[in-house]
């Protein structure tokens, strides 16, 4: 047998059972430790033997004790052990990550659909628990592929929403959010505080949208009516989510998007909540990651803060943003 093939033939357990016997002395403690039969152990050991080409354990007086081939074994077995529970242990699984001294770079990317506060609120929340991580945030757009991205590794972790997120990778549910109109105060429906807004008459207005994330693919509003055999008036795209009620502000254009995000503007703008008289289902906002990372002790971290801060912004949504019939 070449050297090649005998080290091919060397497994994980065969180096276990030399440490545990040669540390033993006994090939029943060692199987007892080891919780196999003592003929499994005899057999793995004669294994050793033809592979070492050394006894390894022979008879001392009463007992037996391990030869000096096998005592000079026993520290490269058990670093070869150790280096393993490293790979793969539960220790490694369980403590390999602490964010109060991580030194890590963490990269996501978002749209500012959400909440205006949510990107800020996570920022602040993860410098608190983790000031040596480095965070980059970058936006969704049509022309980012974010599944390459993610699947390339370029990228850790996707928020967003989306009416079917893609099989291939794993989400998480962040908050679903009721879809309502955002108008200007000067707009006819705010002044009839909605009363009267048709289905007609909304399709008939003059809408403000988001650029759609998939390039060539209407946005969520526009599927959802498109599966509904309507279609809306679109006036103005942008790119610029953030900058969108502000718009609203100023003209008698007419945003729809979810109410978390449309209440943080009540009290600094000239706007108003309506409700949608198209029967839109809840607006899902989710965290999408690839398989790369899902056992990632680091990334189940960072998701598990994202998650805590989706979970803290809807507990304090402001009462401002119901609407008044």
């Amino acid at each position: 047998m070449s050297l090649r093939s005998a080290f091919d033939k060397i497994e994980l357990q065969l180096v276990r059972v030399l440490h545990t016997v040669i540390t033993e002395r006994s090939v029943s403690r060692a199987a007892m430790r080891l919780h196999m039969t003592q003929p499994a152990v005899s057999a793995q050991l004669k294994r050793l033997r033809a592979l070492t080409g050394d006894a390894l354990l022979v008879r001392s007086g009463a007992g037996m004790a391990p030869t000096a081939t096998a005592l000079e074994l026993l520290a490269p077995a058990e670093r070869l052990l150790q280096d393993a529970d490293e790979l793969f242990g539960e220790r490694r699984r369980k403590s390999g990550f602490d964010p109060s001294t991580a030194s890590l770079r963490l990269r996501v990317a978002a749209s500012d659909y959400l909440d205006p506060l949510f990107l800020p609120e996570l920022v602040a929340h993860l410098q608190r628990l983790s000031p040596g991580v480095q965070l980059d945030l970058q936006p969704l757009s049509a022309a980012y592929d974010y599944r390459v991205s993610l699947a390339r590794g370029e990228v850790d972790l996707v928020i967003g929403n989306w009416l079917e997120p893609p099989a291939e990778l794993h989400l998480g549910r962040l908050l679903s959010d009721e879809v309502v109109c955002l108008v200007s105060e000067k707009h006819p429906l705010a002044k009839a505080n909605g009363r009267g807004l048709t289905v007609e008459k909304y399709l008939a207005c003059q809408h403000l949208a988001p650029m759609p994330l998939g390039a060539g693919l209407p946005g969520v509003i526009d599927q959802h009516l498109a599966s509904l055999g309507l279609t809306r008036q679109i006036s103005v795209r942008s790119a610029y989510f953030g900058q969108l009620p502000q718009m609203v502000a100023d003209s008698l254009l007419v945003l729809t998007t979810g109410r978390l995000f449309c209440s943080r503007y009540l009290d600094h703008l000239p706007v108003k909540v309506l409700r949608c008289p198209v029967a839109f289902p809840p607006m899902a906002y989710y965290q999408l990651w690839h398989e790369l990372t899902h056992q990632s002790v680091a990334m189940r971290w960072l998701r598990e803060q994202v998650r805590e801060v989706a979970r803290s912004l809807v507990a304090r949504a402001p009462l401002a943003a119901r609407v008044r019939d």
